[in-house]
């Protein structure tokens, strides 16, 4: 009895080894950086910010840009973004009162903006495509957004909109 009990803990064992192997995922085509994010302008959690909070905004956004821009990176090349600055949409207005600290009012004369450099290499190292953005949306809140529900709806758009018409043409290189 005991010998088949540690038998099929063994196998158990084996077979959960076996599956965390399976979902290892490989090195991504997409390599997000921040450069110096406690200066940008605004990456805040409440109107007195975290690094905690700014770090789990960031992260959401990168996590976002490999989800979009992956499928657009061809096999074998790398794409790397270096944000230098952002500022998301929207502001905490502190004069509302202690109760509004973690409320952020998103109004048009709060857009968001980003500021960052690109790079694709291929395989071996050469630079297929690059460039550096300032992109200021005056209009986001024109914009028609699915997730209604994502603090960070309008950013992750205009990033979209980014990758979709920068990096289309990668695939054709």
């Amino acid at each position: 009895m005991k010998t088949l009990r540690l038998l099929s803990a063994a196998i158990g064992l084996l077979a959960a080894g076996a599956i965390r192997a399976d979902t290892s995922s490989p090195a991504s085509r997409v390599d997000v950086v921040f450069d110096h994010p406690e200066k940008f302008t605004d990456v805040k959690d409440s109107s007195l910010p975290t690094d905690r909070g700014r770090d789990a905004i960031l992260g959401s956004i990168r996590a976002f840009l490999v989800r979009q821009a992956a499928p657009l990176v061809p096999d074998g090349d790398t794409l790397t973004i270096t944000f230098t600055n952002i500022d998301l949409a929207g502001e905490y207005e502190p004069w509302h009162g202690a109760q509004w600290d973690e409320i952020r009012i998103v109004k048009d004369i709060y857009p968001p903006a980003f500021k960052f450099t690109y790079q694709v290499t291929d395989g071996s190292g050469r630079v297929v495509k690059q460039g550096a953005e300032d992109i200021r949306d005056m209009s986001f809140m024109m914009r028609t957004v699915i997730d209604t529900s994502d603090p960070l709806r309008y950013e992750k758009d205009i990033l979209a909109d980014w990758a979709r018409s920068n990096l289309r043409d990668l695939k054709k290189a």
